[in-house]
């Protein structure tokens, strides 16, 4: 018979261990700051209140172009005002790779441990976890499995 408390005991310990080294990653001092250029933009729509019954939007000048652009390593969501439907890689992304924290094996077949494999080398590790830490607090990037 196997013992569930134990096994419960031992999940939550490793759940806590995250979540301490999850927040001592925050403070962790970064490797260097890259140097960003803007080459053009674009200057669209106008800015002011339109309404009409009980809808009301609200425009700005200069806002990016709307939906999500990406070159090379980088992407740019733009459009609107916040508070849309954007993914942020948060504690609910941490959730669901915790859940299959040391599975294997991880395979096409079960979608990588359900995408918390995030470097797809069969397992969920301390890699999986770097790599997640690199994202964090950041826009989900476009083929971000934890979704």
């Amino acid at each position: 018979m196997r013992n569930t408390y134990s096994t419960f005991t031992r999940r939550k310990s490793i759940q806590i261990a995250f979540l301490l080294w999850g927040g001592l990653m925050l403070f962790a001092p970064s490797s260097g700051e890259a140097a960003y250029e803007v080459s053009w933009y674009t200057i669209d729509g106008g800015g002011g209140t339109s309404s009409r019954g009980s809808y009301t939007i609200k425009g700005t000048i200069g806002q990016p172009d709307a939906g999500v652009m990406s070159g090379g390593d980088y992407e740019l969501v733009g459009g609107f005002l916040p508070g849309g439907p954007v993914c942020i890689v948060d504690f609910y992304h941490f959730s669901l790779l915790a859940e299959h924290w040391l599975e294997e094996p991880c395979n096409a077949g079960n979608n990588w441990c359900g995408g918390a494999d995030l470097d797809q080398l069969g397992d969920v590790d301390f890699n999986d976890v770097d790599l997640f830490v690199e994202e964090w607090l950041y826009y989900c990037p476009l083929d971000w499995p934890l979704k």
